[in-house]
Order: structure tokens, then C-alpha cells, then sequence
């Protein structure tokens, strides 16, 4: 989940907290909950469902694992995933009243805390057959979170992250004759014992700069694109964010652990093996 409501502008320079082995297996047991709340959301997705009967899903998922919702009364968030339907990029509230449709991009993002450690998650599907711009629209998306957790290994800089999402994105413009939106209003974070900690996580900038990445970290790294101009805006609800030009948007998210012999996604099934694999980026032996 992004930073709500401006909190990405609090203070920097903040201490990142750094965790134990025994504490990152903790988080894991958290981030596999929230690809088990993801997984079953995304089963339910169909044309006509309701995003509030979404919610439902994610909310017994979580609660049946053992967890609670990280998102449910959040600053007065009213549910237990954020669904942001085609324009809304971010922070979209289920509503009974909002259904799906055939052709619709639905991002789901999701967080579970499991005895004090949070997990947090996102991805944006297709309702039904979606067409082919969105498609390639979540491809580059998801592509550029796991060009930015290649990057975040021990001993790199905080913006090599951020550098490596906005350079991942500029070669798939390359690639497609087109430029992708960055929304730059949002970002990743820093999480653990709290759902959103420090640092606040660009994702786009030059390398080489902030503070330098250590074992024990946890990061949650959030490309959020637009197939228009990325500028945005939040409706009246004071949640949803939606692109001021009406283009579709998509968003993908994993929390992460930084490590001495590699990265662990604490939300992935395989821990990232197999898309970091094919980065020439081997996991962290904690996976397994």
C-alpha cells in the first residue's frame, strides 16, 4: 500500500528499522497470507462481482489464517483491500455498489499483519479479456518491481531502486514506441513492525543516492503506471486516486527483505526465484 494521504512528506533521515533472520521469518509468515488473500481475490474476479464482495474474500482469508487486515481503519480506511478499477490507480474503496465488468483493470493491493509483523501486496488484473495495450500496460508494470527489487541488495544505495524502475520503464517505451506514465505522488516504503516506515521509495530518479541498503531491511517496492500522462488526482472521498486525464493505470507490489546473500520476497510464493532468476539475481538463502 502507498503512503495515504501525503505521508510519504514526513520527516527523513529516520533510522530504518533492521530486522533478525528469526523477525524477517516472521514477516514472511504475514506476506504468505497476503499472497493467500491475493490469490483468492483474484480466483473471485469476474464480470459483475462487486469490489465490496472482494473485500469479503481478502477480509476471510486473512482473518481465517490468523491475521488482521493491515488496511481496515487505516486513518478511517473502510476496507480490507484498496480497489482501484481502470482510471483509479490507487486507493480505490470497496463498494457494494462498484461492480466489475468485462474489459475492466482491477489493481488489488493488500495487507495482513500476523503477531505484530505486516505483510503488504498488490497486483492489477484483467477482468475477462482485457485489450492488448492493457495488457502490455501490466506487463511493464510488474517488470519494473522486479527491476527495482533486483536492484535493492546489500550494500547498493536506497535510489538504485528507484533508478531502476524509471530505467526499466524507458526501455520498455523504447520497445513499445510509447511512454509509460510514473506516477510520482506515490511510492514504496519501508515496512515491518508497522505497515508503512521509513524510507519513502521513488520510483524513478539517479542512482547513487540515500542511505546504503543493509541485511535486515524490509522494503516494499510499488511501480505505480499510466498509459496517459501520469499527473493525478484524489476524489471527494479523500482515498481514491484516479489519473486527471482518464487513461487506465496499473500497480504492483512486493514486500521484500534485503539480505547478505541476496533478496527474499517475503510476499512471493517462491520468495522471487523465479523472476529474480531471470534477472541473474539468486535469493536469499533464508528462502529456502
Amino acid at each position: 500500500m502507498t503512503f495515504l494521504r501525503g505521508l510519504a512528506a514526513r520527516a527523513r533521515g529516520r533510522a530504518i528499522e533492521v530486522k533478525s533472520d528469526d523477525e524477517l521469518a516472521a514477516m514472511r509468515v504475514a506476506g504468505l497470507l497476503v499472497a493467500d488473500a491475493l490469490d483468492a481475490v483474484r480466483d473471485a474476479v469476474r464480470p459483475g462481482i462487486s469490489t465490496a464482495e472482494l473485500d469479503r474474500v481478502a477480509e476471510t482469508v486473512i482473518r481465517d489464517g490468523g491475521g488482521t487486515p493491515s488496511f481496515l481503519g487505516y486513518q478511517g480506511f473502510t476496507g480490507s483491500i484498496c480497489a482501484s478499477v481502470n482510471d483509479e490507480v490507487v486507493h480505490g474503496i470497496p463498494r457494494p455498489d462498484k461492480k466489475l465488468a468485462a474489459g475492466d483493470l482491477l489493481s488489488i493491493d493488500c495487507g495482513a499483519v500476523v503477531d505484530g509483523w505486516h505483510g503488504d501486496s498488490a497486483v492489477t488484473v484483467g477482468v475477462g479479456d482485457i485489450a492488448a495495450e492493457h495488457a502490455a500496460l501490466l506487463a511493464v508494470t510488474e517488470d519494473a518491481m522486479w527491476a527495482g527489487i533486483a536492484a535493492g541488495v546489500a550494500g547498493a544505495r536506497l535510489s538504485d531502486i528507484s533508478h531502476a524502475i524509471e530505467a526499466c520503464v524507458e526501455q520498455w517505451d523504447a520497445a513499445h514506441g510509447r511512454e509509460y506514465g510514473i506516477v510520482e505522488q506515490y511510492g514504496g516504503h519501508g515496512i515491518g513492525t508497522a505497515m508503512h516506515q521509513d524510507p519513502h521509495i521513488l520510483n524513478y530518479g539517479r542512482p547513487g543516492k540515500g542511505p546504503r541498503l543493509r541485511p535486515g531491511m524490509a522494503l516494499a517496492i510499488e511501480p505505480m503506471l499510466t498509459l496517459g500522462n501520469p499527473d493525478t488526482r484524489e476524489l471527494a472521498d479523500g482515498w481514491t486516486v484516479i489519473t486527471r486525464d482518464g487513461s487506465a493505470a496499473a500497480h504492483f507490489e512486493h514486500s521484500y527483505a534485503v539480505t547478505g546473500s541476496g533478496p527474499w520476497v517475503l510476499t512471493a510464493r517462491d520468495g522471487g526465484r523465479v523472476a529474480l532468476g531471470a534477472r541473474g539475481v539468486a535469493v536469499s538463502a533464508l528462502a529456502g
